[in-house]
């Protein structure tokens, strides 16, 4: 299989630009479907119910989708074509109990014997039995208390709030007032799994009480303010916290938390707080005939930057209109608040950009520096673009690398306690957002002394094999296919031993198509995750970042360049686009997934645009 620069190159590429733009929003903006779990839709049906808001037809038409994502054994998994997972299964399960499936129906025989064999509710994460605490299907006695005393915490102190990642934060705070109330709403028994096993209730719910521990130490200290402050200090934390279109963060966990909290210190339909964030919460539900679900979160930032990237590397003009319009949109979006970033770093200048329409509390360094990127292809915008090279400069991490959204948020020493065992909790440096910083302030004067600290993490992070660990996307085809351009921009060459390293390893992993796959299971521990690494299913999202790395090698014109190019050109769709039902976004390794709906789509254009270019 082979292309050439004016026949199949050209028509793939032409496609696939007239595809992107015709995805354009009026407005000037690209934003697609953020698809996760069925988790959202069963939590969708969880929450609703519990605050008294369901409503039957959109309860039926989240059942509607909790039955269509059933897997063919019955159960549910976290990612398209995954393994059985048991908290998935679990909510899904007690979602249809409360939509109206009875227990015998026998949908759900499979899934009940499945959770019955893996242990229970008791077996499932955390998360899971406080969801069904709420409804008494759990004993809020067996579940691990979190006092909301640690909001009172001052920064520099251990269990600090700003200890967590920002979506933890937000959600552990919240969830710090619901476990003080302990609430339960009373449904009709013919509505609630009873006939799940709990499993192995323990008596205590650690070695480490975490409550108990931390209010021991709490109490010592020279400050006492009492259970009332700490709930009402909490109550006004989230107040302050929420954004103008009613969430919290942006994201489903802190959003649907917060207005559990809030009930419980009793707002409700007249709070113009609770009312914001129900009625902004109807903005993430997306509608499929007489399917209804929620998006976790929504990526008009991400989405917008990286297609006029795609499109400018494809040569579509700087001037052209849809281009101009987009780079108007994004330097409105430009973030001017300061948010909890500027608790480490208070001097900072706020700059940068956020994934959300109205994030503005939690910019981070991947859009930042994307967008950057973005307008200066586009020499639009450099005030904005210069603020936010001073911001990622500051936001910049001891070890040289940066996370997305805070610095030095690196308490690994947080997921000892078993209380955290839902997911990330920390927000440490990564190799793909750091590459992306790299690849914009590479280019940028003034900031040699951060890039080389950049790189030297880039460096450090390279793997034995010569691949990097892809935080964000899935999972080392995406870290390698960030850290060999960020290097190309850093000044590598592609005689350089660690970028030869990492065209070996892209070499190695490269399926018998010509196109490149990795299986969400290549983030799991030990041998299991090993054996995953670069093995799956060709994908148009992974065949394109794989094609950027060797692009940005110095291997364009190379067989295998070639061959990932003839793919994308051979599975590319009449429309223009490609087919992708595979998880190829990460939100937390081996608990979250994400496929973002148009990675299949502005991905390949800006592979092929850039190879078209180095070919020429």
């Amino acid at each position: 299989m082979s292309v050439t620069v004016g026949t199949d190159l050209d028509r793939t590429l032409d496609a696939g630009v007239e595809r992107l733009l015709s995805l354009q929003s009026a407005g000037g903006w690209w934003a697609a479907e953020l698809e996760s779990n069925v988790t959202m839709t069963a939590q969708h049906i969880l929450w609703t119910t519990f605050l008294g808001i369901a409503d039957d037809d959109s309860t039926q038409r989240c059942a509607n989708e909790l039955l269509a994502r059933q897997t063919p054994d019955g159960t549910w998994s976290i990612y398209w074509g995954g393994e059985p997972d048991l908290a998935a299964t679990v909510e899904a399960y007690a979602a249809l109990r409360m939509a109206g499936l009875a227990a015998d129906d026998p949908r759900l025989k499979a899934a009940r014997e499945f959770v019955h064999g893996r242990g229970g509710i008791g077996a499932a994460r955390v998360f899971t039995r406080i969801w069904l605490a709420l409804f008494d299907l759990w004993p809020w006695e067996e579940v691990q208390a979190i006092p909301p005393e640690f909001v009172l915490l001052r920064p520099e102190l251990p269990f600090s709030v700003y200890d967590f990642g920002c979506w933890a934060r937000q959600t552990v705070v919240a969830l710090s007032i619901v476990m003080h109330y302990r609430p339960v709403r009373r449904l009709p028994e013919e509505r609630l799994a009873r006939e799940l096993d709990l499993g192995p209730v323990p008596t205590n719910p650690s070695a480490w009480n975490l409550a108990d521990s931390f209010l021991r130490w709490y109490n010592g200290q020279s400050f006492q303010p009492g259970r009332q402050r700490a709930l009402a200090y909490a109550e006004r934390w989230l107040l302050d916290r929420q954004e103008l279109d009613g969430s919290w963060g942006g994201i489903q966990p802190p959003w649907v938390w917060a207005l559990i909290a809030l009930a419980c210190r009793g707002h409700g339909p007249e709070s113009p707080y609770f009312r914001r964030g129900v009625d902004g919460w109807k903005r993430f539900l997306v509608e499929e005939g007489d399917r209804l679900r929620p998006e976790a979160c929504q990526s008009p930032v991400w989405d917008t930057c990286l297609a006029l990237v795609a499109l400018r590397a494809a040569g579509v003009s700087p001037d052209e209109p849809a281009l101009v319009k987009a780079g108007e949109w994004l330097s409105g979006e430009e973030v001017r608040a300061r948010g909890d970033w500027a608790v480490r770093i208070p001097g900072a200048e706020p700059g940068g950009w956020s994934f959300e329409y109205d994030n503005d509390l939690y910019p981070d360094v991947d859009d930042a520096a994307v967008v950057g990127i973005g307008l200066n292809e586009l020499r639009m915008g450099r005030p904005a673009v210069e603020r936010s090279c001073r911001w990622l400069a500051a936001m910049q991490c001891r070890n040289g690398g940066w996370g997305a959204f805070d610095k030095d948020n690196d308490a690994y020493w947080l997921y000892d306690i078993p209380f955290f065992d839902f997911g990330a909790v920390i927000d440490p440096p990564s190799v793909d957002v750091s590459a992306h910083a790299v690849e914009l302030l590479a280019r940028e004067s003034g900031y040699e002394d951060t890039v080389r600290r950049g790189v030297e993490y880039l460096l450090g992070q390279q793997e034995a094999d010569g691949s990097w660990f892809g935080r964000w996307g899935v999972n080392y085809v995406y870290g390698t296919g960030a850290a060999l351009p960020a290097l190309e921009a850093a000044g590598f060459t592609p005689d350089h031993p660690v970028m030869r390293r990492g065209v070996a390893w892209l070499e190695s992993a490269q399926n018998e198509d010509g196109g490149y796959g990795e299986d969400c299971r290549s983030y799991d521990l030990g041998d299991e995750g090993m054996s995953w690494r670069a093995r799956g299913e060709s994908t148009a999202s992974q065949t394109a970042w794989a094609l950027l790395g060797l692009v940005a090698a110095g291997e364009a014109a190379s067989d295998t360049a070639a061959r990932a190019a003839a793919w994308l050109a051979e599975t590319q769709r009449e429309d223009g686009d490609w087919d992708e039902p595979y998880f190829t976004g990460t939100g937390f390794p081996r608990d979250f997934l994400i496929n973002y709906h148009l990675y299949r789509t502005y991905w390949p254009v800006m592979a092929l645009g850039r190879l078209k270019a180095a070919l020429a």
